[in-house]
């Protein structure tokens, strides 16, 4: 499950623009010492500047023929014999690739296989005492912008949307008269959130980043790098958390920004999108690069086994669907659900399972609410009439990115506050607010974050925050904590030399398995997972999914709320609810949701759940 332990170093790399965390006097964003491209001239540093000698780039640069033998142009960025050590562990061993005008290469494999790390060595970022050898080049010195997979570590939580990139655009309009600058500033960001795929970008103007949702965050990060008008765009996970809809649109822009000439960098564990962009794949597994080639050759015959268990782990809805198609059950002289359980066809009422008692969960008239500040009041985000959890079952909360479903997890764990409603647990409602739960309520509903870094302390080991949810939470002695925490954390892939390290010593993917270790701690009877395998490779995810329905069928009664922009994640689950702009537009049986979708919504997320391909794919 992933890599061997080996992880990709995050925490000590800068951030991108609008990077800098609070501070109690907050500067403004040009006076920060980080921008969020680098400008290269053309070579690397010293080793104590994280460079060994010799590494010099050279002026040259060579000029490279496609897989048709038709000319490519020259790179606008390189990377040779890359070797990155830190305390004599190497992270990235003899890596190699070219980025060229128009082209997506794209870097696959593991978490912690090194992709990361080969990304931000573009922008000349390696992790702090690391020793390293190799060449890494931008041609012409040009800047190179970095959207991270993240991107709530990279916006300033004290700043506005509007703040964080009316800096950048400020700058690019000083050479207008003064009173245009304003209006043509306002401009060039409206447009930049556009093409970042946020059309509603005046109302999130004045948000905090807390107040988006991940795919919401990661596309105003994309937006920053588009305003920068970086010519080599590294992307780092960019359709992470996005729903299929997003996600479709954010490949359409990608491949709009390589078709003008720009080099983009793709480090991505979604094979789909990899399908959909790349015209050249590097895979790689433990700090190295295991097999390379135009995407056609990799995706229809790959070479290594790694790349073949990469493949094989895809996930396929397709293959789900064809176990709930409606001729099954015609053929079968059974009725479809609507018929057979009398319901409405608009299908927003939830399935109750036969013989089943009281939910373990269930919501009633729930209107959530957010408040930007504004004169206008605050907005409902969400509502839900009713919503029903059955123990030892798992239900999938679904659609786009910022239609609502994580301000519906955080009101089920006491997070949101700001809603009517209830929210009853065994039938006894819970306190709306997390501070007025009582212990055992906190140990009952237990939450895994979608950004899963922002949820540990940087400064302790990831063992014992791990280890202190079941001293706190139900009062097990500290030795005998940190002996489950290890066995836990060994069933999720992580072995004890790597969970005794610190947070940023972790990868992404790894630090995501930890979080669900520390949840699994607390023994609890709800499990609120918030895209939790949205940042996963192939083999890894599936590894957790199996966990997780594993942990369904055991005897501790354990129910799953699963949020998800993923299909294919979502049909593990028992029932599926569709959330449309705040709204439960419908819910059912999955193997029906997946097969026979009523709503009109629900049919084109099922549309887009593979996007178009680019030539390079398989027909």
């Amino acid at each position: 499950m992933g890599g061997d332990g080996r992880p990709e170093p995050h925490g000590t790399v800068r951030a991108a623009v609008g990077g800098g965390r609070a501070r109690a006097a907050d500067r403004r964003a040009h006076h920060r010492h980080q921008p969020a491209v680098r400008r290269r001239t053309g070579e690397t540093r010293t080793e104590d500047a994280r460079c060994a000698p010799g590494t010099e780039g050279t002026t040259a640069v060579k000029r490279y023929d496609d897989e048709d033998g038709r000319s490519a142009g020259e790179p606008l960025a390189e990377i040779e014999d890359l070797r990155v050590e830190v305390g004599g562990r190497v992270i990235v061993d003899g890596v190699g690739l070219r980025a060229l005008p128009g082209r997506v290469t794209a870097l696959v494999g593991a978490s912690g296989s090194g992709k990361t790390t080969t990304g931000l060595a573009l922008l000349g970022e390696f992790p702090a005492g690391a020793r390293v050898t190799g060449r890494v080049q931008v041609a012409a010195g040009g800047p190179v912008g970095y959207v991270p997979q993240h991107p709530a570590a990279v916006l300033n939580p004290a700043r506005r949307v509007s703040a964080l990139l009316t800096d950048i655009a400020r700058a690019q309009v000083r050479d207008l008269p003064r009173p245009e600058r304003r209006a043509a500033a306002r401009e060039r960001v409206l447009r930049a959130l556009a093409d970042a795929q946020l059309p509603d970008g005046e109302a999130l103007l004045r948000r905090y980043p807390h107040q988006l949702s991940g795919g919401q965050q990661q596309r105003v990060v994309l937006a920053q790098a588009l305003l920068l008008g970086a010519r080599v765009v590294v992307a780092d996970e960019p359709t992470t958390g996005q729903d299929a809809l997003t996600k479709s649109r954010v490949v359409d822009q990608l491949a709009a920004v390589a078709a003008r000439g720009f080099a983009v960098v793709l480090l991505s564990h979604d094979l789909d999108v990899v399908h959909a962009l790349a015209d050249e794949i590097h895979v790689m597994r433990d700090g190295r690069i295991v097999e390379s080639g135009p995407a056609r050759r990799v995706w229809l015959a790959p070479r290594h086994e790694w790349t073949r268990e990469l493949l094989r782990s895809r996930p396929l809805l397709s293959d789900t669907a064809e176990q709930g198609r409606p001729e099954d059950a015609e053929e079968q002289g059974r009725p479809n659900d609507a018929e057979e359980q009398g319901r409405p066809k608009d299908g927003v009422e939830p399935d109750r399972p036969e013989d089943a008692a009281e939910p373990v969960l269930r919501v009633r008239n729930l209107t959530a609410r957010h408040r930007d500040g504004s004169r206008r009041g605050p907005t409902v985000a969400v509502r839900a009439p009713e919503l029903a959890l059955y123990s030892g079952q798992c239900l999938a909360v679904v659609g786009r990115s910022g239609s609502g479903k994580t301000t519906l997890a955080r009101c089920l764990a006491g997070l949101h506050r700001d809603h009517d409603g209830e929210v009853l647990l065994d039938g006894a409602p819970l306190p709306r607010s997390l501070r007025d739960r009582r212990r055992e309520h906190l140990a009952a509903v237990q939450y895994v974050f979608q950004d899963a870094r922002a949820a540990f302390d940087e400064h302790r080991p990831v063992l014992s925050q791990v280890a202190r949810t079941a001293v706190r939470l139900r009062g097990a002695a500290p030795g005998a904590a940190e002996a489950e925490a290890l066995t836990t954390l060994a069933r999720l892939g992580l072995p004890a030399e790597l969970v005794r390290r610190r947070p940023d010593r972790l990868s992404g993917g790894e630090l995501q398995r930890a979080a669900l270790a520390r949840a699994l701690l607390a023994r609890p009877r709800v499990l609120l997972c918030d895209e939790i395998t949205s940042g996963l490779d192939t083999v890894t995810r599936r590894g957790i999914l199996d966990v997780l329905t594993g942990l369904l069928d055991g005897d501790d009664g354990l129910s799953l709320v699963l949020i998800t922009h993923d299909l294919d994640t979502a049909a593990v689950a028992h029932h599926v609810a569709v959330l449309d702009d705040g709204q439960i537009v419908e819910q059912g049986p999955t193997h029906r949701i997946l097969t026979t979708p009523r709503h009109p919504f629900t049919a084109s997320l099922m549309a887009t759940v593979a996007p178009r391909g680019r030539a390079t794919g398989p027909g």
